[in-house]
């Protein structure tokens, strides 16, 4: 009876507490928990000055519903403004899928998580919670395009419209530069290729399959029909089939030659030229020729270039632009764009193609070396480390840049002259 008894009071014990353990976990549960309706609203204690943002006509949905937690943390954060995470990651719990796997071209603002530098996190006067409307929001960092397109006599219809009439904000499945959908087919939408006055523009060249961006800018230009501003001379007067065979062949657009020998029967006396140096620049005599630098129809820049000079030349030659882009010191021709001040881009006479006979003489062209240094020069010079080398600038310099200040091979500056002085060395 004993033993039955101590057995009872002791599940009695064990209830108690149990009940006594839940009424003080509810207790503490409570004791966490905010006020009733509290939700958003609590925040506006401090935060007043959001009570104006959600006069907005678009204000983001954790906003609109009182969710401030949705995104901020309420105790502390290791990241700015309170957040939960990182800015690009509390974005994309509710918006992961702006970047498709599949996507051709995506842009750099939405891969690095800038979601903000476009939109307003809380609430804004423009659709989508943008930061400015229209145009005016992507030339805030396309400033240069901005003015461009501000300047010139023709601009493109859509350009007006908005950018996003051609363009995908975060990224294109289709096409490089973010465009909707690739060229021609873009272009397409809107002009109709098999109208008479289309095909009479066109000089009846069968041109509904042809990259429209070869001839003309797809932004605006100070020529009419939008071309690009530096316009070939047989495009300009209408003579396609002086270059291309007759639009009624079976072949419109083949070239009725090869390589530079399309080109020599008008530039002849600069392919000649060309052809007659020691040295030529390979792309001349590649399959394109002088295609391979420059555009048939018309450009951007000038002598009909694909690109800017630096880029172009980047294409070929990457190494040496980014030993320059490295470099301490910049050496002043490639920094300004501008090779062809110490290189010819077509042939010489001279290894590298040296617009002058020597590299001497080259870096003379802006630098009074004489003045510069006593040091012995030339080809009666012979490098002590080669007996086959001439001393030249290239000796102590490297022209496109080191790590080094004023291009110099080695640091400190005693370790260099020694290479040839040995008896100095200490």
């Amino acid at each position: 009876m004993k033993l039955y008894r101590r057995y009872r009071y002791a599940v009695i014990l064990s209830v108690v507490w149990l009940v006594c353990l839940a009424a003080l976990a509810h207790s503490e549960e409570n004791k966490f928990k905010l006020k009733m309706g509290a939700k958003g609203k609590i925040c506006l204690n401090c935060h007043a000055d959001f009570q104006d943002k959600l006069k907005n006509p678009f204000v983001h949905t954790p906003v609109k519903t009182g969710d401030c937690t949705g995104c901020h943390s309420p105790h502390a954060s290791a990241h700015g403004k309170m957040l939960s995470e990182e800015a690009s990651k509390v974005c994309a719990g509710c918006h992961g899928n702006m970047v498709s796997k599949k996507a051709v071209s995506s842009h750099k603002v939405v891969i690095e998580g800038g979601c903000v530098k476009c939109h307003d996190p809380h609430s804004s006067k423009n659709k989508f919670n943008l930061l400015k409307a229209g145009n005016e929001l992507c030339f805030g960092c396309h400033k240069d395009m901005g003015d461009a397109i501000g300047k010139v006599k023709f601009r493109h219809a859509p350009v007006a419209k908005g950018c996003l009439t051609c363009h995908n904000p975060h990224a294109s499945e289709k096409s490089a530069s973010l465009l909707a959908d690739a060229v021609p087919s873009l272009c397409l939408r809107c002009h109709k290729t098999n109208s008479p006055a289309f095909a009479k523009q066109h000089m009846n060249y069968p041109v509904a399959n042809a990259r429209c961006t070869t001839c003309h800018n797809p932004h605006g230009s100070d020529r009419g029909g939008i071309l690009f501003d530096n316009v070939h001379q047989p495009v300009a007067n209408r003579m396609c089939n002086q270059c291309h065979m007759d639009p009624s062949s079976q072949t419109p657009f083949a070239t009725k030659k090869a390589g530079y020998e399309l080109c020599r029967g008008c530039h002849s006396n600069a392919v000649n030229e060309m052809l007659g140096k020691n040295k030529i620049h390979w792309p001349v005599v590649g399959k394109k020729g002088c295609l391979n630098c420059h555009n048939p129809h018309a450009s951007t820049q000038a002598k009909l270039l694909r690109a800017p000079m630096i880029p172009l030349c980047k294409t070929c030659h990457n190494d040496t632009i980014q030993r320059q882009e490295r470099s301490q010191t910049k050496h002043a021709p490639i920094q300004q764009g501008n090779c062809t001040v110490c290189h010819n881009p077509h042939a010489s006479d001279t290894d590298f193609l040296f617009t002058q006979p020597s590299v001497i003489s080259v870096c003379g062209t802006c630098h009074d070396w004489k003045n510069h240094t006593g040091h012995p020069l030339g080809e009666k010079v012979l490098d002590p480390r080669n007996k086959n080398v001439a001393v030249t600038c290239e000796s102590c310099h490297r022209a496109h840049g080191t790590e080094n200040k004023h291009f110099i091979w080695f640091t400190p500056m005693d370790e260099m002259c020694t290479q040839c002085h040995k008896q100095v060395t200490r």
